[in-house]
């Protein structure tokens, strides 16, 4: 099965455009939207709509496969791509990519993926936006070409089992973390509530009193609100750097409060997601290490997730063979192509290390299936509902398609 032709057309992502650089310089809201001037090259406002790109690759014999090219919330920022806007990068796309996708055979998902991923225009590489979605149209379209679905080719390609069970989903609140927090104990959500927790004097407290007040408040609200008798969610909360910030990037002092947090927490088993944000990758680690090393002396259970700098495949592998930490986030339009993805969620499986293949509120309903696809395919420890900071419409989205595979796989096979 061949490509005839490609199609591409701009969109809109479930979230927005954010420049961290202006909003950590405490910059002021106006309703949703943030006063003062960008700070991050090619914003043009503190927070813009997010935009995306729709890949539609035409088959040979009339089928369309289609992915979404889409960017994280804080572009530019860390160390990732610049702003991904679809008035720049349709145009790069028709002129670079289109010629050469037209005529390709769609015989493996692996090798087409990875001849993009690799490619570079003027030395430099693609956008991992581009990369993005240009891997889940080709996983679609091979999918299309063979008749089976995307986590039949992952699972294929890879010399995987298929497994007719679903992965754990781990639901994000966005500000509203309260309201949210219910729905997802009445919808079921494996892992809640992200919480969104980046502001020390607002959210986290000097001394991280807010953060205690509510993770008391949230144990206590599963066990009122419980769906059912056997309903034991994990808890996991991104704390953007703020306890590093407020307890002055002292391992010990991170660990006796985490030891708080994990009393407040029980009976459910607390990850912290960025406890601390130490401006570049080896530091990172360092400071992981460190406070892991002391919460073991301290016999404190919390489980440390990186985020931070741990942004590629190569971070990824980084982080785990340093085994700084519990868990790592595979943010998955960070790292280009879903094929990395699906190479970072294995390698931290045969490493012991946890693996949460994340992303972003900041992308589409079209890369959030083609994610469930990989995560179904390589079991992911957990899976992020998105898009979107809603928290209905991307569980709606990730569950209905995980249920969806699960009942073809069990129907087929």
């Amino acid at each position: 099965m061949r490509i005839v032709d490609v199609c591409l057309s701009a969109g809109r992502t479930g979230f927005f455009f954010d420049d961290q650089k202006a909003i950590k310089s405490g910059v002021d809201h106006d309703g949703f939207v943030y006063t003062g001037q960008a700070q991050t090259p090619g914003f043009s406002a503190i927070r813009q709509s997010g935009e995306s790109i729709s890949v539609m690759l035409l088959l040979e014999d009339g089928q369309v496969a289609m992915g979404d090219c889409a960017a994280v919330q804080y572009s530019g920022a860390g160390g990732r791509d610049p702003l991904f806007l679809a008035q720049t990068y349709i145009p790069f796309m028709q002129e670079h990519i289109v010629p050469k996708l037209i005529g390709r055979e769609l015989t493996s998902f692996r090798e087409l993926a990875a001849e993009f991923d690799h490619m570079q225009v003027n030395g430099k590489p693609l956008h991992t936006a581009v990369r993005y979605g240009l891997s889940g149209a080709i996983l679609d379209a091979v999918a299309k070409a063979q008749h089976k679905l995307m986590v039949e080719v992952v699972a294929s390609e890879y010399g995987l089992p298929l497994v007719a069970e679903p992965v754990p989903i781990f639901a994000q609140s966005g500000d509203d973390r309260y309201n949210n927090v219910d729905k997802m104990i009445l919808k079921g959500a494996d892992v809640l509530p992200h919480a969104l927790i980046n502001n020390v004097e607002t959210k986290l407290g000097r001394q991280g009193e807010k953060l205690l007040e509510y993770v008391k408040w949230l144990s206590e609200r599963i066990q009122k609100l419980a769906p059912r008798s056997n309903y034991h969610p994990d808890l996991h909360i991104d704390v953007y750097g703020t306890i590093g910030l407020a307890f002055d990037h002292d391992p010990k002092k991170m660990a006796a409060y985490l030891g708080k947090l994990e009393e407040q927490a029980k009976p459910f088993q607390l990850y912290i997601e960025g406890p601390m944000d130490m401006g570049e990758r080896q530091k990172q680690i360092d400071s992981l290490l460190a406070l892991k090393i002391e919460l073991d002396k301290l016999g404190v259970g919390v489980k440390t997730v990186a985020d931070e700098w741990c942004n590629t495949y190569e971070d990824v592998v980084a982080f785990t063979d340093a085994k700084c930490c519990h868990m790592v986030q595979i943010k998955t339009p960070d790292l280009g192509s879903l094929h990395n993805t699906a190479e970072a969620v294995l390698y931290c499986k045969a490493h012991g290390m946890e693996a949460y293949q994340g992303g972003t509120c900041n992308e589409t309903d079209l890369s959030a299936k083609a994610c469930v696809h990989v995560a179904m395919g390589v079991r992911s420890e957990r899976l992020l509902a998105k898009p979107g900071m809603g928290f209905d419409e991307g569980f709606m989205i990730v569950r209905n398609e995980i249920s969806r595979i699960c009942a073809m796989l069990q129907h087929r096979h």
